[in-house]
């Protein structure tokens, strides 16, 4: 991210840019943690089960599992020469390969 000083501002000229600062990743990394607590929170007050409370879980650890899978596994043991830039990129290579 290129940033200009205008007058006595920062003026950002790729808002879109790759987040590249360290301490910029760990904020956005806490705030999907606070996102998916409190939407579970939500949740579990509306509906309080251990059932739900259990299925949350289960929901929350396969997704992870899922997207280790997808930018990981595939980059590390099954096609090193490939390179993700999301999950988008990474459906159109699963549906690539399927086709061969």
């Amino acid at each position: 991210m290129v940033v200009k000083c205008v007058g006595h501002r920062e003026v950002f000229s790729n808002p879109m840019a790759d987040l590249t600062s360290p301490r910029l990743m760990y904020l956005k990394a806490g705030l999907l943690v606070l996102t998916g607590v409190l939407a579970s929170t939500v949740i579990l007050l509306d509906q309080p089960s251990l059932k739900l409370a259990a299925l949350l879980g289960v929901a929350v650890w396969s997704f992870a599992r899922a997207y280790y899978f997808a930018f990981y596994v595939i980059q590390h043991y099954i096609d090193p020469a490939h390179r993700y830039a999301g999950l988008a990129a990474f459906f159109r290579y699963a549906l690539r390969r399927r086709a061969r």
